[in-house]
């Protein structure tokens, strides 16, 4: 490292900080170097020196940087640091930087190349290149890579995962998968969010190049990838990067600040330069060297909020009063500048529920600039409107209606997570109300309002053939279901429905203003029917009509902004989705502005105007 290199890093300046710290491979052995800015001494161990910590003393090229060269170590030698703190104890660490990792319950990294692999993505690279991630259709679909599927109970590695998993999204029309993390961690009931390893490829699943094949036959299939990120806090466990050298390095020497007791773990410190240049060159490699397409970044209002699971009594104000993590606020900024610097047209997805303001708009503009926001206000407003009896749905429809008086102050997305699947929740089919037909119109129904909804989309893996049971992190999904007519059905629901999404132009080209979205009936509380319209840029119109009560209307009444003649293109009533097969087989020209409809039960229904 030169000395513009270090002073980069301590500046949180270095966007590719990982080209210089961890383990890299030469033709005659491996160069070894660590940030350890208070320890007395440091030394690489392994298995190629008996783990003996005065084999290989590293040395100090500046403050806090150690580096060792040593001849003969290839790719595959486990190795660990063992750092002496400012106490004279002695404490043996994983590489932060390390590219590799043993497997679970083994913590020592692995000497590892990541420059191997033979990419053949250049024309979805180039592609993506073209085109705004604003442009497009985006429809996501969430997965566990450990139990979207196993192999005879056990987990399958990236290579089975692939030969199944790509067929099945391109066949039900996803446009992107999101993967949640696959960065090395020590614990599977974790699923992935309590990290030791950034920089290391998960070895549950396989190598390094395995997951990069995997990333490029996606995109082979015009398939987008999305990784499950998390910058905002880290595993506890020993050999991790909490009191790295005996001290704070990576979390702040206050605390209550670096704990986290919701999570039991510890938060980064973003005041510090060393943290940023590893954070930032963190989600740079994955989208450089991994060619992932996007990031998701997990529990942003943990990143933003000094006072996130704080007690009253912890001090969590500012300079300037407020509860605003100022330091975490400019890392955010510099964050998604940098990705949109380097690599425009990476998505940057905030899975953040706070009502922090601005977090779509550009850092010039005093926002956080990020691609997108979950929208869990949308989220929650909407499963509970879901969840409650048709009875009582009068008096609970602004809950529908009230998430379009926000929809445009941030470029959102719809999250239907595998956050609201667990920990009691129930599955998405068990939410819905009534008998069995009823549940599975009622999800159909609500599939269809939310596919129309201004924002982008996103689904848990089991929610398109209805899994019945939560998400479990030891098994993988009810497959057998799908041997069951109404499952099946349901799942060819979903398959027609992304695929029209995708083509249908009016549903995603002006996502994000009321050029886009216009209501036609939001205020029909007694019937429990909304009706809106979804408009593109060549004034295409496509009507959306719900109705989330049994109740059959054969003559409804719908006044509209356009006059002339449509055509009814897609009802989740039909029944080669499980329907009961009321529909509208004529086109419908209005009379006065009006079009007499016939509504079926618990379904949505699309009618597009007629050119």
């Amino acid at each position: 490292m030169n000395k513009k290199q270090i002073q980069e890093f301590h500046q949180g300046n270095s966007f590719h900080a990982y080209k210089n710290f961890g383990a890299h491979l030469t033709e005659s052995g491996t160069t070894f170097t660590l940030w350890a800015p208070k320890a007395k001494n440091v030394a690489v161990v392994g298995d190629f020196n008996s783990w003996n910590p005065l084999a290989h003393p590293m040395k100090q090229i500046s403050p806090g940087i150690w580096t060792m060269f040593i001849p003969n170590i290839k790719a595959g030698e486990i190795y660990k640091y063992s750092i002496t703190t400012p106490e004279g104890q002695i404490k043996l660490k994983a590489d932060p930087y390390a590219f590799y990792s043993e497997l679970r319950p083994a913590t020592a990294s692995v000497v590892a190349d990541i420059d191997t692999y033979p990419w053949q993505d250049q024309k979805w690279q180039q592609k993506k290149k073209k085109k705004s991630v604003h442009q497009g259709p985006l429809n996501i679909y969430e997965l566990h890579l450990g139990t979207w599927k196993t192999k005879k109970g056990q987990q399958m590695n990236y290579k089975e995962i692939a030969a199944q998993l790509i067929p099945y999204i391109k066949e039900m029309g996803y446009t992107h998968i999101e993967i949640m993390p696959i960065m090395e961690h020590p614990f599977d009931g974790s699923w992935g969010y309590q990290l030791t390893g950034y920089y290391s490829v998960t070895s549950r699943y396989g190598g390094i190049n395995d997951l990069k094949s995997l990333i490029e036959q996606c995109h082979r299939n015009n398939i987008g990838v999305i990784l499950d990120w998390v910058p905002s806090h880290f595993c506890r466990d020993d050999h991790g990067l909490r009191m790295l050298d005996g001290t704070p390095c990576y979390e702040s020497h206050i605390q209550y600040l670096a704990d986290n007791p919701q999570w039991g773990t510890s938060n980064f410190d973003y005041s510090k330069g060393e943290v940023l240049s590893f954070l930032i060159s963190n989600a740079i490699y994955w989208i450089e060297e991994f060619h992932a397409d996007g990031l998701r970044v997990d529990a942003v209002a943990n990143i933003l909020y000094l006072d996130f699971c704080k007690t009253p009594n912890e001090h969590t104000i500012n300079e300037k009063g407020t509860n605003e993590n100022l330091y975490a606020i400019e890392f955010l900024k510099k964050l998604n500048t940098t990705v949109d610097n380097l690599h425009p047209n990476t998505l940057m997805i905030a899975e953040d529920s706070s009502l922090f303001q601005g977090v779509t708009k550009k850092a010039h503009e005093n926002g956080l600039g990020f691609s997108y926001k979950w929208n869990l206000g949308w989220m929650n407003d909407t499963l509970h409107y879901m969840q409650t009896p048709v009875s009582q749905r009068v008096v609970k429809h602004h809950q529908l209606t009230h998430p379009m008086t926000y929809s445009f102050s941030e470029k959102f997305l719809l999250p239907l997570s595998h956050d609201e699947v667990v920990h009691g929740k129930k599955s998405l089919l068990e939410k819905m109300e009534g008998d069995q037909w009823q549940k599975f119109a009622s999800l159909k129904a609500y599939y269809g309002f939310k596919m129309a909804h201004p924002g982008k989309k996103l689904l848990f893996m089991g929610g398109e053939f209805g899994q019945k049971v939560e998400w479990r992190d030891y098994e993988q999904l009810q497959w057998q279901l799908l041997e069951e007519k109404p499952h099946k059905l349901l799942q060819q629901y979903v398959k027609e429905l992304n695929h029209l999404y995708k083509n249908e132009k009016t549903l995603w080209e002006q996502d994000y203003s009321w050029n886009g979205f216009q209501w036609l009936q939001p205020d029909d509380t007694q019937n429990s029917i909304y009706a809106y319209q979804r408009i593109d840029k060549e004034r295409n119109i496509l009507i959306v009509i719900s109705n989330f009560t049994p109740t059959v209307h054969h003559k409804y009444t719908l006044k509209v902004t356009t006059p002339g003649t449509y055509q009814e293109i897609f009802n989740s009533d039909l029944p080669q989705y499980g329907g009961s097969n009321l529909y509208n087989p004529t086109p419908k020209t209005t009379q006065k502005n009006t079009l007499t409809l016939l509504i079926p039960p618990l379904a949505t229904i699309y009618l597009k105007l007629k050119k």
